[in-house]
């Protein structure tokens, strides 16, 4: 249409993308995995540019100390407590009507992570964790589907773009994830928003440059940045390709096939929070909770989670597929003590 030309002419003026990539990215489908600093910025790039459908995975919702680096969100989504999916839906919606949104406020679990991932042409990584990313990791693999990995942490960053069988996957490059205490987080080290732009530009550039099949362009090295010391360090890791990779060598999908024996306790980067999931998903009756965790404190309750202050120190957050956030506590025995003194199970 001649409205789409023009919206895009800047973008269609340049010569890699023209008419032809314009089109294929009004078809293309992305996945964009975490709506936090990376994730925001990844999906506002790709429905500024004209891509046709994005789904939404996040399982949190914005909280205060969010808005400093998640550049969609504004002081009323953290006031009403929405879905950072939810509330980044919102803002992408009133930017590009033209595309498709589809919103899951969710883990990405191994029970799920197949169907949240597949069916589409592209996986974005805005996540914090290296879990997640294994098991992004699994499904590309397993099903074909190339994905960008990126992080950032205090001023540094990291980007490398894998296409299944054509690169090295994550496991190829990082065996076994980083044990605890060994790696600086967030919550260690801080983190400014200048370098998360830097790592989303150029996972957003890797990402139009699949998208409209200008393969040849593709950044073959793994980027790292070091704005504040002014260090921007390319690394050739074709050699780094493994046949004895238990994943793109071996098509073992570990992290798919994974079943916890027990609920699983996670902090949560940036933020004195565990999240605890069930081992089988269940759902939590939230009208029945707002009921007996009234008399305790203040709750708040909208229609995509449940907010109550159990004690001075603490807040559980309930959300309907089972899980719960404790608010106030990086100890996972605290976190699931909390949760079955006033929760049960």
């Amino acid at each position: 249409m001649e409205t789409d030309r023009t919206r895009y002419s800047r973008q269609i003026l340049f010569k890699p993308i023209g008419e032809t990539g314009q089109k294929r990215l009004s078809r293309a489908r992305v996945a964009v995995v975490g709506l936090g600093a990376l994730g925001t910025a990844l999906s506002h790039h790709m429905v500024r540019a004209g891509v046709g459908y994005i789904r939404l995975i996040d399982r949190d919702f914005v909280e205060p100390s969010n808005l400093q680096r998640q550049m969609l969100f504004d002081e009323a989504d953290a006031e009403q407590g929405l879905p950072k999916a939810v509330a980044a839906q919102n803002k992408l919606a009133a930017i590009n009507s033209r595309t498709q949104f589809q919103v899951h406020v969710t883990d990405l679990a191994a029970d799920r992570a197949e169907e949240l991932l597949t069916g589409v042409d592209l996986i974005l990584d805005g996540t914090d964790n290296f879990a997640v990313r294994y098991l992004i990791n699994d499904v590309s693999v397993k099903h074909g589907i190339p994905w960008i990995y990126g992080g950032a942490v205090s001023s540094r960053g990291m980007t490398f773009t894998i296409r299944p069988k054509l690169t090295p996957c994550l496991r190829c490059l990082f065996p076994e994830a980083p044990g605890p205490g060994t790696a600086e987080t967030c919550d260690t080290a801080g983190v400014i928003g200048p370098v998360v732009q830097v790592v989303a530009a150029h996972q957003a550039t890797e990402a139009l440059k699949l998208l409209v099949g200008d393969v040849e362009s593709l950044e073959p090295r793994l980027r790292h940045f070091e704005l504040w010391d002014n260090r921007d360090t390319a690394f050739r890791v074709e050699n780094r390709k493994r046949r004895d990779c238990p994943t793109c060598g071996e098509a073992r999908f570990d992290f798919l096939e994974e079943v916890n024996a027990g609920e699983a306790a996670v902090s949560l980067c940036g933020r004195d929070t565990v999240q605890i999931s069930p081992a089988r998903r269940q759902s939590l009756d939230l009208n029945r909770l707002e009921k007996a965790l009234s008399p305790l404190g203040r709750v708040e309750r909208n229609r995509f989670l449940l907010r109550a202050q159990v004690d001075e120190q603490h807040r559980l957050v309930l959300f309907p597929d089972g899980r719960v956030l404790v608010q106030g506590t990086s100890d996972p025995s605290m976190a699931r003590s909390l949760v079955a003194r006033y929760i049960g199970g």
